[in-house]
């Protein structure tokens, strides 16, 4: 399994992996932060820990947890495909809790509609952007990175994307600092992206809010893969145990 998290599929190989992990973090000497069993278990509860001289690794629990590298770094661009992008984009969109602009080909059939986006963010913030073709996209979305006038820019691509313009991209966010996120099709990704992810939906007859996120190119940290569910009472997401097949 890539990444820093394994799936367990019982509750007994969660706590196996929780055991496990105090254990190694006990014989490194852990961090010096922790004084005892007790305390330790709380704060792998609580989130990440870091420990071993030099080497970090994500100790996480299974459930209601913040996943790694999410929201992705801000004053940079990154790509995300699979047939859960969408929930992806406006997932973040909610996290940065700030105005996003959509660039998008007219031709798109893909109707963004605001019932449908409702439980994430407000309509008033989300501003949706037609463009004549790709390029006309891709300039759309530069000058809007650039102005720092919003939080995330998401742009729609059918075409790759060249190096130059996704180093360009890469520059107008920071520039603006602000947040920049194309939508592309699977296996079609620019070397300028700062990540990568996979999302897909994952089948559960009581919750329709279940997805599978892969960070499949980082080029700031590990890679991984967690399941995740939509929270719509708090609008986050949240990491939770995989579903048994």
């Amino acid at each position: 399994m890539p990444g820093a998290l394994r799936e367990s599929r019982h509750s007994g190989e969660v706590q196996h992996s929780e055991n496990a992990s105090i254990q190694s973090i006990a014989a490194s000497g852990g961090n010096g932060r922790y004084a005892g069993r007790s305390e330790l278990l709380l704060r792998l509860r609580q989130g990440p820990v870091l420990f071993g001289p030099g080497v970090s690794r994500y100790i996480l629990p299974m459930q209601h947890a913040e996943i790694p590298f999410f929201p992705p770094a801000k004053s940079r661009t990154h790509e995300v495909c699979g047939a859960g992008a969408y929930v992806f984009a406006f997932a973040l969109a909610a996290r940065l809790a700030s105005h996003t602009i959509w660039v998008r080909e007219n031709w798109d059939n893909t109707q963004i509609n605001p019932t449908g986006f409702a439980d994430f963010v407000e309509p008033s913030v989300l501003t949706v952007c037609n463009t004549g073709k790709h390029t006309e996209t891709l300039a759309v979305a530069e000058e809007a990175l650039r102005s720092g006038a919003v939080s995330l820019v998401v742009m729609s691509l059918n075409q790759p994307l060249g190096l130059t313009e996704g180093r360009r991209l890469q520059l107008a966010a920071r520039d603006g600092r602000s947040t920049g996120l194309a939508i592309i099709p699977e296996g079609m990704g620019s070397n300028a992206a700062e990540t990568r992810w996979r999302c897909i939906p994952v089948f559960d007859p009581k919750d329709s809010t279940l997805q599978k996120w892969e960070l499949i190119k980082n080029k700031s940290g590990t890679l991984g893969v967690w399941h995740v569910r939509w929270e719509t009472a708090s609008r986050r997401i949240t990491m939770v145990s995989p579903a048994r097949e």
